[in-house]
């Protein structure tokens, strides 16, 4: 039975998020058949996609956007009238000829006044705005408007409901080897919420319109809809992008930029060493000038949805890794990124990504190779890469030693406990503290993603705090034994199994047992 519950934590750990507390009975379940368990989920394409009651698409959010920031416009405007209408109307007693020019100093003064008050209400919140103490009305003129209440954060709101969703799918999911795919996938494919509002009410729609239907898809219909997704364009400013011979680029005397098809290169398909140049990077923000969302105005098609802006397209053939693209508009670009799917740099640039993430920090290189000979054998199917993956003997005997993302932890925690979450703060601030804020990484190159990274001792420490926050709450109505069972069974160390036993309390044993390598390591 050992060797049953050994091969069971390392088909929920290392592939999933780790055993459900309760009557679930997922070790039991995985040690029957640990390989059948973890790729079972693989036979359920569905299962990846999200959908819950209020989930909007791209575009819907988009002018979501839009709508929100004319409402703030407005209600910083009706502010700053109210302001003003609420300062009292002063008559300038006449002045001597001799003291026009104190006359006019006051003047100056008032003007000044008017401007500060006008500042200040922009600084308020608009359901707060200045308001006389000391005046009483004048009766003499109607009160002013009171200004309407500030507009409902839709961005907020929308990202806390994308937010949740995603947790409560990844709590309640029996393996989790799916969700672990959509959480690398997404990590590769990464955008930052923290880039503005249209990142941040797009972020889990990018997730589920660009990474979730292609999961257990092909690789270049992943990249395909990664690149031309708004908040990708919005991200990496291909938006801003123009061609410099293209009639928009003329008109503005505005050129390239080059962030999407340097990230793309470096981050998305080839990477460092991949066999590209400068000039490639260039040749390619030529080819992909044009890619672009509607804006509000919805001069280009639907607001928030992706266009082609043929005004902005570089003109002309191109020269990408040496092949010559001939001059057809979007499907230059379509073309581009499908040959670049395809390219050797890339399966061996996948492959080892993928091993680090799910096997260890150093990627066995005999894993590595069967993985990139799958990759181009299957033409980038990526439900092809995954059952290899939990097929390799590589996969099965590597120790459990890379320790879990903070994401990872806090997921395999609530699953251990069986709560499902109602509400996304808890989880989202603790992400911001443990570092790994939610669809929010510092550059385009995502989470880091080997042990080193968040095993600092810092990092532990803030694990530690949460870990005895939990138990503080939950330890009186949990018997800490009965979870470790739940969590491993008689894979469990002696180690762990004493350190919960001779702990002072439950509360206390509960933390340790949210600390123990069982938890913390994958």
């Amino acid at each position: 039975m050992a060797r049953d519950s050994q091969a069971a934590l390392v088909a929920l750990n290392r592939f999933g998020f780790g055993a459900r507390g309760g009557a679930f009975g997922d070790l039991i379940n995985a040690a029957s058949d640990p390989r059948g368990f973890v790729k079972a989920e693989l036979a359920r394409p569905n299962g990846v996609l999200l959908e819950a009651p209020g989930l909007q698409s791209t575009p819907q959010l988009g002018q979501a956007v839009f709508a929100y920031q004319d409402q703030v416009k407005q209600a910083r405007e009706a502010a700053k009238e109210s302001a003003k209408a609420a300062a009292p109307a002063e008559t300038p007693p006449q002045a001597p000829a001799d003291q026009k020019p104190a006359l006019r100093r006051n003047l100056s003064l008032n003007t000044a006044a008017t401007e500060i008050a006008g500042q200040m209400a922009d600084a308020k919140p608009a359901d707060a705005p200045a308001k006389p103490e000391t005046m009483q009305p004048n009766m003499a003129t109607p009160p002013a408007a009171k200004p309407a209440p500030p507009p409902l954060n839709v961005i907020q709101k929308t990202f806390r409901a994308e937010a949740l969703a995603r947790l409560q799918r990844a709590t309640l999911v029996e393996c989790g080897f799916t969700e672990r795919l959509v959480v690398f996938w997404s990590n590769h494919f990464c955008i930052s919420a923290s880039k503005g509002e249209l990142a941040r009410i797009w972020a889990g729609a990018f997730e589920r319109e660009a990474v979730r239907p292609h999961v257990l898809g092909r690789f270049a219909d992943m990249l395909k809809a990664a690149e031309q997704h708004p908040a990708m364009l919005f991200f990496l400013d291909n938006q801003q992008s123009l061609g410099p011979d293209s009639r928009a680029g003329q008109n503005r005397k505005r050129g390239l930029n080059e962030n999407l098809a340097r990230e793309i290169m470096e981050l998305h398909t080839l990477g460092v060493g991949g066999g590209y140049t400068q000039e490639d990077v260039t040749s390619l923000a030529r080819i992909i000038t044009g890619w672009t969302f509607a804006g509000r105005q919805g001069q280009l098609g639907t607001p928030g949805a992706f266009v082609f802006n043929t005004n902005a397209h570089q003109p002309g053939p191109q020269m990408l890794l040496g092949k010559t693209y001939e001059p057809t508009g979007l499907a230059q670009g379509e073309a581009a990124l499908a040959d670049i799917a395809r390219h050797p740099s890339t399966a061996n640039f996948i492959a080892t990504k993928f091993v680090r993430h799910f096997v260890a920090d150093d990627p066995p290189p005999a894993l590595v190779a069967r993985l990139r000979d799958v990759f181009v054998r299957t033409d980038g199917d990526l439900k092809a890469l995954a059952t290899a993956l939990v097929d390799s003997d590589e996969a099965w005997k590597a120790p459990l030693t890379k320790m879990r993302s903070p994401y990872d932890f806090l997921v395999a925690s609530g699953r251990l406990l069986a709560r499902v979450p109602e509400d996304p703060g808890a989880y989202l601030s603790n992400l911001n503290l443990l570092g790994q804020p939610l669809w929010s990484p510092a550059g385009p190159n995502g989470f880091p993603d080997t042990s080193a990274a968040w095993a600092a001792p810092e990092g532990m420490k803030l694990r530690l705090d949460i870990a005895a926050q939990m138990g503080a709450r939950l330890g009186n109505n949990i018997d800490p034994l009965d979870l470790l069972e739940f969590a491993a069974a008689d894979a469990a160390s002696i180690e762990t199994r004493r350190t919960i036993e001779r702990a002072e309390s439950r509360q206390q044993a509960l933390a340790l047992l949210l600390m123990s390598p069982e938890m913390q390591r994958r």
